[in-house]
């Protein structure tokens, strides 16, 4: 038989219920406005007609992006800088999480300070600039011209996701790993036949985080990528942000086009988000228990 809530219980749970509907509400308006704004009419995106619902429906805006060969070599360049970019995140995150979480290591308490220093303290933008031009350049001299690799190389380290999987292997018990160290494996089966298959949720919500971050990362990018050819998605964008924001630059647009500028920009960001909401859904059953496995530390 369940028990009859009180007064203060039930009110608590309205309240929780309707703020968490707000919030939800909240977060999903940016997106529906977004392709309503996307498939709208020229004048009832440029006068600001659109609430929620699109008027004057049309698809050309989408049509124009899908054609665009430009659009789809900058999607690529995106995907190789997210899919080589988390595999060597996670590379190097894994090793040195393993590594930071054995008592063993030598001097283990001040690389832990250091790693935790890093998110304190930042050198700056200027030093970590030049120390990416230094990079460029010792890559250049091994034959290495494609930019890409720079910013997958230069950004494998994340200090607070190595921290989330350091917590989640000190929770691994010693015991198991004691018991295949003397059946005869080596550290590196201990850590793949061990403390991956245990550490499950953890590598999946680090991983979307590296990937996130990847794949919407501009800054970077668009400093040390030179050729067009090269650049992300997101530099692409926001090159076209600018270019249609110009008054000088889009004379005579309703002429040649039946949607606003503002609809081609809107157009490219659906465009842009799909693999993150098609890869998101799969992987969300892991995040909050990944998230409490490595942020909380026994």
């Amino acid at each position: 038989m369940k028990r009859k809530l009180e007064i203060s219980e039930l009110v608590f749970k309205i309240i929780s219920y309707l703020l968490l509907t707000i919030f939800a509400i909240s977060c999903l308006y940016p997106f529906v406005y977004t392709i309503s704004s996307a498939i709208s009419g020229y004048e009832e995106v440029t006068y600001s007609q659109i609430v929620l619902f699109p008027k004057n429906v049309q698809f050309d805006a989408f049509k124009d992006v899908f054609k665009n060969n430009t659009f789809w070599n900058s999607y690529t360049n995106t995907l190789f800088l997210t899919f080589y970019g988390t595999i060597w995140e996670m590379f190097l995150s894994v090793f040195g999480a393993y590594a930071l979480s054995k008592k063993r290591l030598l001097f283990r308490k001040g690389f832990n300070f250091f790693l935790v220093f890093t998110m304190w303290f930042s050198a700056g933008l200027v030093p970590q600039y030049l120390n990416y031009l230094a990079t460029k350049r010792a890559f250049q001299a091994v034959g290495v011209f494609d930019d890409k690799w720079l910013v997958v190389i230069a950004m494998g380290m994340h200090a607070m996701n190595i921290i989330l999987l350091r917590n989640s292997f000190e929770g691994v018990p010693s015991e198991i790993e004691e018991a295949s160290i003397v059946d005869g494996a080596t550290e590196l089966q201990v850590l793949w036949r061990v403390y991956l298959p245990m550490s499950k949720s953890i590598l999946a919500t680090v991983a979307l985080f590296f990937a996130i971050s990847r794949w919407n990362g501009y800054f970077w990018a668009r400093q040390m990528i030179s050729s067009p050819n090269e650049q992300p998605l997101q530099v692409y964008m926001r090159l076209r942000l600018e270019e249609y924001t110009d008054p000088e630059r889009i004379t005579n647009w309703q002429l040649k086009y039946n949607y606003a500028p503002d609809s081609l920009i809107y157009a490219f960001i659906v465009a842009s988000i799909i693999p993150i909401l098609v890869i998101y859904p799969f992987i969300q059953k892991y995040f909050a228990k990944g998230v409490n496995v490595g942020g909380v530390k026994e």
